[in-house]
């Protein structure tokens, strides 16, 4: 009987023992390592950033990428940034999403996504052919537009958006099946488009069949011939490798959007930090803004290069009847302003390239 009871008291000693190894073995670390776990918890205030883009060299990623590194010097570790490149969502409407939630505090989105949230007059930055390229872009969003438009979703969405830089993913042209010169060549064919009423009406009006397809299923779409072709920048395109489908062989210079796309922030989150906080969020915007923006304008010539190395066919812009096209968006742009209150920014906006 002592045999056995002796024995009783080792096994339930080696349990405890066991219990307390578990107890005292320290939690993984944060993914990142030991340090960055470290770091995050050091701080007091961390935010996840966001975008669609899972490519690192995409101009997007090098934006969060800037604004991590100078947000969490300024404060000098006191702010905590995580970067998410396409792990929240490859589609910008699940950003939206994500950040209305909480799950994301800032992201990068198309304007035309906010549609859904009731802001019909962000669609304006998608009409097409509305800058006359990169230096009336700045022009008019750095400018006095540019904050009107600000002012405007922060009161639509009652603070829950707040513009924190206006970004850009270049200019984007047509590329399809075969090139395009007048809008006459793209009657009948499936063009992927994006999820804008405006951009959808400019296409139908050319005679296209406006299209919607994820961007994360795109490049199987026209490899498949679900559709004839898309329409976007010359570096969305390489990164995808889009040209390389038959369907997206023959790049057209149509240059019909000088995108704007919004680095997003929620205001009522915004508000409640302390001025020291907005001072370095608001640094580190400026930093981004300007990172991507260089990133953006470098790689359009890059990439236009890589995709003819590739063997992709360009149509160059001087070959392409742009007036007609440009006729057809006048009037696009026309009836949009009049149908949102908007003709005093249209015309901000023409004025801005005299």
């Amino acid at each position: 009987m002592k045999k056995i009871v002796s024995l009783m008291l080792a096994m339930i000693m080696a349990v405890s023992m066991l219990a307390a190894c578990s107890k005292s073995e320290p939690a993984p670390a944060a993914e990142g390592g030991e340090e960055a776990a470290t770091e995050t918890a050091a701080a007091e205030l961390t935010l996840n950033v966001a975008s669609n883009a899972t490519d690192e060299t995409n101009p997007y990623s090098i934006g969060l990428e800037e604004f991590k590194k100078v947000a969490e010097e300024v404060s000098g570790g006191k702010i905590a940034v995580t970067v998410h490149k396409g792990t929240l969502g490859q589609n910008e409407s699940e950003l939206v999403e994500k950040l209305q939630m909480g799950a994301a505090d800032m992201i990068v989105a198309a304007p035309a996504f906010m549609n859904a949230i009731g802001v019909p007059e962000v669609d304006f930055f998608s009409l097409e052919y509305l800058f006359d390229g990169f230096d009336h872009w700045e022009k008019c969003v750095d400018g006095d537009f540019g904050k009107v438009m600000s002012d405007i979703v922060t009161e639509k969405t009652g603070n829950q958006f707040k513009i924190m830089g206006y970004w850009s993913t270049s200019i984007r042209d047509v590329y399809a099946k075969k090139a395009i010169t007048k809008p006459e060549d793209l009657k009948g064919l499936a063009i992927r488009t994006q999820n804008s009423q405006v951009q959808q009406e400019f296409f139908q009006a050319c005679g296209a069949v406006p299209t919607s397809v994820d961007w994360g299923e795109l490049y199987q779409a026209l490899q498949q011939g679900v559709v004839d072709g898309a329409e976007n920048d010359y570096t969305n395109i390489t990164l995808k490798e889009h040209h390389k489908t038959d369907n997206g062989k023959y790049i057209s210079e149509t240059h019909h959007d000088t995108t704007t796309r919004l680095y997003l922030m929620d205001g009522n989150k915004y508000d409640q930090l302390t001025d020291e906080q907005k001072q370095w969020i608001e640094a580190a915007c400026e930093a981004a803004t300007a990172a991507e923006r260089e990133a953006t304008y470098r790689m359009f010539e890059e990439s236009k290069q890589k995709a003819i190395a590739d063997g992709a066919v360009v149509t160059e812009h001087a070959d392409i009847d742009i007036d007609a096209f440009k006729a057809i968006a006048t009037g696009i742009q026309d009836k949009f302003a009049e149908a949102n209150n908007m003709k005093e920014q249209l015309e901000m906006v023409r004025n801005a390239a005299k």
